[in-house]
């Protein structure tokens, strides 16, 4: 079967809008995201050679967890106006690049992702997610792996594969626990709050020895450190709230295992009107052959 890369849109666009530094076109126009967008996309077409490529992005409005926790991600701060200019820019050089674009108003893109991601799985396909999110990492397992991107501390390390051994290394628990994990000790990331004091190390002890977030409620008696039996119990309906929001939503309609055809004059114009010109030169080189990314 073949191997599909599946892109966090979000997550990429803004590891590219803050990695590279600033550029604009000469109007002022700011050009950096897109920038790093082409040739990450590039590298990891070459890296991974992929027999296709879907990118997913939020539309906003996670209806059915705003609807558990209204506060949910209220914290985020807003998108660098820089960057929310370049979008409409990342999408059109997507969809000519060959690369589908996902996306779907009311539902989180996580969640398409990794409903995408399990259907091509449990078809014999190979899928790599490429994201730092660390949602993720519930979805790992013999065919679905985690592409990391280069840490900012020393990018040279490049794209990193994250596989189950990887998340138990990193987490303390399989990819299987990790819902459980982050609802006991939050995720500030999305806003969700855990248990005052429980810390990454301690859940994952926890889960080990009674196996679930039922399992550690249950025999919150029996908990130690025994300072957070009280909080345990006391807070069993906030953990299992917290559990429906950190479990992604495999249910979610899937699209066609197909790859989008190219359009190359239309790639080559909207890097023109850019004024990415080492990029223009690259896509000529690139979409001259046979071969598509």
């Amino acid at each position: 079967m073949a191997k599909w890369l599946l892109v966090d849109g979000f997550n990429l666009a803004y590891r590219c809008f803050f990695a590279v530094p600033e550029l604009t076109r000469s109007d002022g126009f700011p050009t950096n995201a897109v920038h790093g967008w082409v040739k990450s996309l590039w590298r990891l077409a070459d890296q991974e050679k992929p027999a296709a490529t879907l990118v997913f992005f939020d539309l906003g409005g996670a209806h059915d967890r705003l609807a558990l926790l209204p506060e949910y991600k209220a914290q985020r701060e807003e998108m660098p106006a820089a960057l929310v200019k370049q979008l409409p820019c990342i999408k059109a050089v997507t969809r000519a690049m060959g690369l589908a674009g996902v996306e779907k108003t009311g539902v989180e893109s996580d969640d398409l992702l990794a409903s995408q991601a399990v259907h091509l799985a449990e078809r014999g396909h190979d899928v790599l997610i490429v994201s730092s999110d660390k949602d993720f990492t519930q979805i790992v397992g013999e065919r679905i792996k985690i592409m990391l991107p280069p840490p900012s501390a020393n990018p040279k390390l490049g794209w990193r594969r994250l596989d189950a051994a990887g998340v138990v290394e990193k987490f303390g628990v399989p990819p299987a626990q990790i819902p459980d994990f982050l609802a006991l000790v939050g995720d500030s990331s999305d806003n969700i709050p855990g248990i005052e004091g429980v810390g990454p190390k301690t859940a994952a002890r926890w889960l080990k020895k009674f196996g679930s977030l039922e399992g550690v409620i249950e025999h919150a008696r029996e908990l130690q450190p025994e300072r957070f039996r009280e909080s345990v119990c006391a807070l069993s309906d906030l953990v299992r709230r917290n559990l429906k929001l950190t479990t992604l939503n495999l249910g979610l309609p899937t699209i066609a295992a197909e790859k989008p055809a190219s359009e190359p004059e239309t790639l080559f114009r909207l890097l023109a009107e850019l004024e990415m010109k080492a990029s223009l030169a690259e896509a000529h080189q690139r979409y001259s052959q046979a071969e598509f990314l």
